[in-house]
């Protein structure tokens, strides 16, 4: 008898706490996942001469992604830097940005690309001559296309310099990324990119037009 109320005891002991742990579990909210928004990107296109020294100024930037040397502006299809350097396929040397742009806006990215251009010569830039080397601000929408002329415009009532601005605002056209020993040019081959940058005498003309060299 004693043996029959302790298994009873016992069985009921092991409902209760099956009782208890069902409630705990119950009265435990699941756990919450948190959905990822992806980041909605936008992109700028610049040219302003040798990509290779248009790439460092937007890659110190908060927001903007990546930097991408490239060619366009012109008519062949997938060109070699061979066929750009010759001047026959019309591309000009630009590099692509992808942006953030909650965190950068696109007038920053514009007062960027004034700040290490000469804006003042055609066809050329430093001691690149040749229309691969030309300055151009690509836009992507009607919106881009809107804050470049203002920001042109603005540039000519305020620029430190008496020349005239000639860069011109243009439609985007097929981007052909350039090869890969190009990327990041800066970073692969930092002596002989400083040599370059320095004897192209680009530092000392932005001092001269802009009163510093940014990079």
């Amino acid at each position: 008898m004693r043996r029959h109320k302790a298994q009873q005891a016992g069985l009921g002991g092991l409902l209760w706490l099956v009782l208890i742990a069902s409630a705990v579990g119950q009265g435990t909210p699941p756990p919450v996942t948190t959905p990822q928004v992806a980041t909605k990107t936008a992109t700028a296109t610049f040219a302003g001469g040798c990509f290779w020294c248009m790439e460092p100024p937007y890659d110190v930037l908060p927001g903007v992604i990546s930097t991408t040397s490239g060619y366009m502006g012109g008519t062949r299809k997938n060109p070699s830097y061979e066929e750009v350097s010759s001047g026959a396929t019309g591309h000009a040397e630009v590099v692509q940005v992808v942006y953030d742009p909650k965190r950068v806006s696109y007038e920053k990215l514009l007062e960027t690309f004034w700040k290490n251009v000469d804006p003042t010569v055609r066809d050329r830039q430093f001691c690149d001559i040749g229309n691969q080397y030309r300055t151009a601000v690509f836009y992507h929408t009607e919106e881009q296309k809107r804050l470049a002329e203002a920001s042109k415009g603005a540039l000519a009532k305020t620029k430190p310099f008496k020349e005239d601005i000639v860069t011109p605002v243009v439609p985007a056209g097929e981007f052909w990324p350039a090869e890969d020993y190009h990327q990041d040019f800066y970073v692969k081959n930092p002596v002989r990119y400083k040599f370059y940058r320095t004897g192209c005498g680009r530092d000392a003309r932005l001092k001269q037009l802009w009163g510093s060299a940014p990079h």
